[in-house]
């Protein structure tokens, strides 16, 4: 990507709530919106600070259970409604995005998914369009979109959210820094990712999570793709104040194809991993005691839900919400740059992040195509701070642009002040 001269204030560092957020245009205070999976944890947590961010919207809670829909409509503000909608139809589709200014799918989860049936339902009505997928193959399905996308003149970002999504803009300006502040070359990318049982995000992660271990990872060293054993290669990273030290481990996860290509960056990789530690274990153990087949397979996935969800949610009552977000950028002079984002909730977290996106594209920044979140025609390079500052709202720690030393839980102190 090539450098900017616009001088973007990222080197900042948010602990609590985010301050100084540019006011909305008016032209965007009564645009509808529709959340798809409204009724879940995701695209209920959207809708919620979506209400926040921006009282006048009207948004409207989609979904297939009208007492959950309903229940969610009555904590909101008063432009909100229920619209009772089934993704797999196109015509019930199509008729609830009629007059809609944007659509949000959060209707996970997005593996094994063949048909991206709401992006298709978006551009045939001309509405804009954001995503939460956390899949590679469906990322790149939507990204097939493009010239349909265009002759329709809509805008359309997929793997919005917090991870991906957040993480990925938050990797693009760290490459940005580099590359407009020296000549140094980025050499190697790294995403890790913590979440504490299911974050309080529910059923949907955790069938997300299944589904990845039956998926090879899929890596970049110096320019060349490699594939690796999903939960394996295992590191400990600290993730800072309020997470610390955790285990993370390989996934296959779109970021890391969509930053090697868009960034330019020749090794990338993402890691994530969970608490409490056993969880891990038992991961490692599935991705050996069952057959790939076996956990690529929705139907049997959603049988395993059922089966653990009752022992996790349990558990998430001790393990607790908490998400972090950790990506390393190291450079051919050796130079190592960090960005970090922890939160105490991830369903809350994942729903500010999300309306960061949507309040974007309602802006007006995304062009129009289908765009990954790190390509300035998805977010632009102005744009960045903005949203960042919007999506750490309500942060235990969020800094970016930072040496690794600074964000360790506890930096070693020498002498007078000087940490090494």
């Amino acid at each position: 990507m090539a450098p900017t001269s616009l001088p973007l204030n990222l080197n900042f560092k948010v602990t609590a709530t985010a301050t100084n957020l540019p006011e909305l245009p008016d032209k965007i205070r009564n645009s509808r919106v529709l959340v798809l999976g409204g009724t879940g944890r995701v695209g209920g947590s959207t809708a919620t600070a979506l209400s926040n961010l921006c009282p006048d919207l009207r948004i409207i809670v989609a979904g297939r259970n009208r007492e959950k829909g309903e229940a969610l409509v009555a904590k909101l503000r008063g432009n909100s409604g229920f619209a009772r909608v089934d993704i797999d139809d196109v015509n019930s589709l199509e008729t609830a995005l009629k007059g809609v200014d944007l659509v949000v799918h959060a209707a996970g989860p997005f593996q094994q998914t063949e048909k991206c049936s709401v992006l298709e339902a978006a551009i045939n009505t001309k509405t804009a369009y954001i995503d939460v997928c956390d899949d590679t193959d469906y990322s790149r399905r939507a990204k097939s979109f493009m010239s349909r996308a265009l002759a329709a003149n809509i805008p359309a970002l997929t793997t919005t959210g917090i991870y991906p999504g957040v993480s990925n803009v938050m990797a693009a300006e760290l490459v940005r820094v580099v590359e407009s502040e020296t000549e140094d070359k980025p050499e190697r990318l790294r995403f890790y990712y913590y979440t504490a049982g299911t974050g309080g995000a529910g059923p949907t992660i955790l069938a997300t999570s299944f589904l990845l271990l039956g998926e090879e990872v899929v890596a970049y060293n110096k320019g060349e793709k490699i594939k690796l054993k999903p939960y394996s290669g295992m590191l400990k990273i600290d993730f800072g104040r309020g997470i610390g030290k955790r285990d993370v481990y390989l996934l296959n996860l779109p970021e890391v194809r969509s930053a090697h290509e868009i960034l330019g960056v020749p090794s990338v990789s993402a890691r994530f991993g969970t608490a409490p530690f056993f969880w891990n274990w038992g991961m490692v153990a599935m991705t050996k005691l069952l057959p790939s087949e076996y956990l690529r397979d929705r139907s049997k996935v959603q049988r395993l839900v059922e089966l653990f969800d009752p022992v996790v949610r349990a558990m998430d009552g001790m393990a607790g919400e908490r998400v972090s977000m950790r990506v390393d950028l190291e450079c051919s002079s050796g130079r190592h740059t960090v960005g970090i984002f922890s939160h105490k909730s991830l369903s809350v977290s994942v729903g500010i992040s999300t309306a960061a996106f949507a309040l974007a594209v309602l802006e007006g920044s995304t062009q129009p195509g289908v765009w990954f979140p790190e390509e300035p025609q998805g977010i632009p390079i102005e744009a960045r701070e903005v949203l960042l500052k919007r999506a750490s709202q309500g942060t235990i720690n969020f800094a970016m642009n930072r040496s690794p030393w600074m964000i360790e839980t506890n930096p070693k102190e020498v002498g007078l002040g000087i940490y090494v």
